[in-house]
């Protein structure tokens, strides 16, 4: 059995950004209640590592940003690497509340390049995730930005604006994006496309396309990481035979590697080089012909 680590895998500069700007905030701000607006990058081990630093996280299914801020009546409130609307930090500003905004440099690009469209005039197509953090802070912008979820909403839009600009949230899959985009010069051979799927993304998806004999690629992610599940799917279309999606090497059964030859391992950008490693060495003992123990997961050594 031979492991082949995957490179790049792990945290992407605007995750490495807003973990350590949430730290610095608790540092900075002794008994000071400070509130994550929702999972500040989607990797619950994250979230709970940074309770250590007395970080509360408000997050419920099918909740917008502006209605778990309902839930943050005092202190900090700390918005995520995803970014967020003018709504939503107005209401912030509103209630009180002190805000400390570690939206990624990149999510902050697409939205510069929506609001400019938008003040030119234009209609914007926003390829994104339906209910995904940073689709709907983008979407918030204007009635003017459309979504495109997928090929069904695409052809629910008739539009006969003569400036039409095409974005997309960052970590979506080239493959899918390129679909979409093609289907839309189709429609609207006239609309700029502006391709913002961040570097950080892409390179780790063009990794996993260049992976060549390999019959397991285990994706260590967070099951709600949309980065981290755009890496599975870019694996099966790229043909690898088996894929696997798991947060911590926990979730690891013998019959999912067992008899396997070349197993690799990459993980998403908001997923902790620790528990990636952990993953890795534990399969590397296997290979050895050992029999381990899973290794207890340490939070304070998350981050």
């Amino acid at each position: 059995m031979e492991i082949i680590p995957v490179i790049p895998r792990g945290y992407c500069k605007g995750v490495t950004q807003a973990i350590a700007l949430a730290r610095k905030t608790a540092r900075e701000n002794p008994g000071v209640p400070i509130t994550m607006l929702g999972m500040i990058v989607h990797n619950r081990y994250v979230v709970d590592a940074l309770q250590l630093d007395h970080i509360r996280c408000v997050e419920q299914a099918g909740k917008t940003r502006l209605e778990l801020l309902d839930e943050v009546n005092e202190g900090i409130v700390i918005f995520t690497a995803h970014g967020i609307s003018e709504e939503v930090a107005e209401k912030a500003r509103q209630k009180g509340l002190t805000c400390v905004d570690a939206s990624c440099s990149d999510v902050k690009e697409t939205q510069r390049l929506v609001r400019q469209a938008i003040d030119e005039g234009a209609d914007v197509l926003y390829i994104g995730k339906r209910n995904h953090p940073e689709a709907e802070a983008v979407l918030a912008i204007s009635p003017r930005v459309h979504p495109v979820y997928d090929q069904d909403s695409l052809a629910a839009l008739s539009l006969d604006n003569s400036k039409i600009l095409v974005t997309n949230q960052t970590t979506m899959s080239v493959l899918e994006i390129g679909r979409l985009m093609d289907q839309i010069r189709v429609r609207y051979p006239h609309a700029r496309f502006e391709k913002e799927i961040c570097n950080a993304t892409r390179i780790r998806q063009e990794a996993i396309q260049k992976l060549e004999n390999v019959d397991l690629l285990i994706v260590v992610g967070d099951p709600q990481s949309n980065n981290s599940n755009k890496l599975k799917d870019i694996a099966i279309q790229s043909g690898i035979p088996e894929v696997l999606l798991i947060e911590t090497v926990r979730q690891l059964k013998p019959q999912d590697y067992l008899g396997r030859e070349r197993i690799a391992v990459t993980s998403g950008a908001s997923t902790p080089t620790y528990l990636t490693q952990q993953v890795i060495g534990y399969l590397n003992e296997v290979a050895q012909g050992n029999t381990p123990e899973y290794p207890d997961i340490e939070l304070d050594k998350l981050l």
